[in-house]
């Protein structure tokens, strides 16, 4: 791991952090069985039955895991 040889100051510290911005996760309307559903692209999604009970999760229309 790198050591650094001399202490950052805490301006150039700060200014440094300051650039670093959280983004908003890019969300995509689906509609499911006549409801509207928000969905975060990229990750895998819970299938539910019609009575809500989750089932399992998927991704790219293949099943990955248990709910």
């Amino acid at each position: 791991m790198a050591v650094p040889k001399r202490r950052m100051s805490r301006g150039k510290t700060r200014h440094r952090r300051a650039h670093w911005k959280a983004k908003l996760p890019h969300v995509q309307k689906r509609i499911e069985n006549g409801r509207v559903t928000w969905v975060v692209s990229h990750r895998a999604r819970v299938v539910t039955d019609s009575q809500g009970t989750p089932l399992f999760r998927e991704y790219k229309g293949r099943q990955v895991g248990a709910a």
